[in-house]
């Protein structure tokens, strides 16, 4: 789920510019190599097209169904183990990362639905995973974004 959460807030707003961390291809490729992909050019271009989908699907923007194409020549096999029976995905070597984001983001939204949601601060382009028991949680940081909407609704109140 920590690879979800930060290809999801791979593009964020800091002092009111958009960084991309999948845009250049050198810091691209470091992005990748951390969550482990191999930062080729087209598996950076997947990843973008990926967070874009996953983005819109969050923001309530897009239907899950969206993710259909990401999809495409992917696959599941049944392995057996020592363990037992195991499913193996199978998928183009540049697409793996791509398709472990999407599967994380199916797993999170089966084991905590409608906890994955944008930060409620309007100048802000971060995702949080609400995981508090009340679900209540809005900001991808209390310091940050609730700090400030607290303090903007104070000021306006004492104005």
């Amino acid at each position: 789920m920590a690879a979800l959460l930060d290809l999801l807030n791979s593009r964020p707003l800091v002092n009111g510019e958009e960084q991309d961390a999948l845009d250049d291809p050198a810091e691209g490729r470091r992005w990748a190599q951390e969550h482990g992909g191999d930062g080729s050019l087209a598996e950076l271009a997947l990843l973008r097209e990926t967070r874009d989908v996953l983005q819109g699907i969050v923001c309530g923007e897009r239907p899950a169904a969206a993710l259909g194409p990401l999809l495409e020549g992917v696959y599941q096999t049944p392995e057996i183990t020592s363990d037992g029976l195991r499913w193996a995905v199978r998928t183009p070597p540049h697409a793996r990362l791509a398709v472990e984001t999407v599967l994380a983001w199916a797993a999170t939204e089966k084991q905590l639905p409608g906890r994955l949601r944008p930060c409620a601060n309007s100048d802000c382009r971060l995702f949080l995973l609400d995981r508090s028991r009340a679900n209540r949680a809005r900001w991808c940081s209390m310091a940050v974004c609730g700090n400030r909407e607290k303090a903007r609704r104070h000021y306006e109140r004492t104005r």
